[in-house]
């Protein structure tokens, strides 16, 4: 971990995604999202879509956040152009007290993505397995879709803490199996997506997200076939608590594009035992810019981590470039072209003796 390499590694939140022609294709080809997602040929060829335009340095594997909720029979749909939406949320004590962590077989169409996906890679860059932290789920079974303002979750964490304990607990223990199954099946590192953390109050984070990431990460696989897996967590609004986080037990602490590197490196990323490699933070909205302005924004993201670590002999201060959150499915796929290009050539003159 936190080891020196000839350039930034750089890959991209929802890399396989809406933005990139070929993926409409075989959407459209599979008929809904979910026809794509429990398919295994076509979840394997939309993951490596990206890695067949741009020089990524990792896939991730095509899914969604919510397969978990869904296994545990809320139902869950995709509309064309809309987002997910579940047909029964979990909103009282009757819904709660039905809650178990679902049967893993449920789910075997992602780990037969996952098995699929990393034979395809042949090597060529390490595959990423993910889910949505507990408390993202959370929001979604009780919400019943997403929300601008996260009402009923919220009167269920103030009203009932009880309830939303309970439902947590299970979600935690759903996410570590879920996600040391796709370990099992091939998956080389593990993202939690605490979406929906940053719009918690200060004490309310501690006590219903970051304790329930806490709970996952204390139940996953460390290592596999002899190979350390790292673990990657990203709070979405979580810079206020970056001190916190960097207490996870965990190797990568991923930042939204409201966080500063170079403070956020000296205060989780550069020496001592719980040092993470830190992943980040361009504003997905830069895409939208020219090409010469995304590489003026992609060489400010590099210059902020600062000077990369280059001893080979022992860990240090490591950065692996994303943007802040998801790519749009707007974004010119040209200009992704440009981001990739970027990262790799400027993040290479770092590291010459010139640079």
């Amino acid at each position: 971990m936190r080891q020196a390499t000839e350039h930034t590694p750089v890959w991209l939140m929802r890399q396989a995604g809406r933005y990139l022609p070929e993926y409409r294709a075989t959407r459209a080809q599979a008929g809904s999202f979910m026809g794509l997602a429990t398919n295994t040929g076509y979840a394997t060829e939309v993951t490596l879509q990206p890695l067949e335009r741009y020089k990524l340095d990792a896939a991730i594997l095509f899914s969604d956040i919510l397969t978990i909720p869904d296994a545990m029979g809320l139902g869950l749909s995709f509309a064309l152009g809309e987002g997910p939406k579940f047909a029964h949320a979990v909103r009282d004590e009757a819904a709660v007290a039905k809650l178990q962590v679902p049967d893993m077989n449920k789910l075997r169409y992602v780990f037969d993505a996952v098995t699929s996906i990393r034979k395809a890679l042949k090597g060529r860059v390490p595959l990423i397995g993910f889910s949505g932290s507990p408390w993202t789920l959370a929001c979604y079974m009780v919400e019943g879709a997403g929300s601008d303002d996260y009402r009923l979750v919220k009167t269920m964490l103030y009203q009932r803490p009880d309830l939303m304990h309970k439902m947590l607990a299970i979600n935690a223990d759903s996410v570590a199996a879920y996600l040391n199954a796709q370990i099992e099946a091939g998956a080389q590192a593990v993202m939690i997506f605490d979406s929906w953390g940053g719009v918690l109050a200060d004490a309310a984070f501690h006590e219903f997200s970051l304790a329930y990431t806490k709970r996952v990460l204390a139940q996953l696989k460390r290592e596999h076939e002899g190979v350390v897996i790292p673990r990657l967590v990203f709070t979405k609004g979580g810079g206020l608590w970056l001190e916190a986080m960097g207490e996870l037990d965990c190797e990568v602490l991923g930042l939204d594009w409201t966080v500063n590197l170079a403070n956020a490196r000296a205060l989780v990323g550069e020496t001592g035992a719980k040092a993470k490699a830190l992943q980040g933070n361009l504003d997905p909205n830069v895409l939208f810019a020219n090409p010469a302005q995304v590489e003026a924004e992609v060489a400010k993201v590099l210059d902020s981590f600062g000077k990369p670590h280059m001893d080979t002999s022992k860990p240090g201060p490591t950065h692996i470039f994303n943007l802040g959150h998801g790519i749009s499915q707007h974004t010119p796929p040209e200009n992704v072209e440009v981001l990739v290009n970027a990262v790799h050539t400027h993040s290479r003159k770092m590291r010459s003796p010139a640079g």
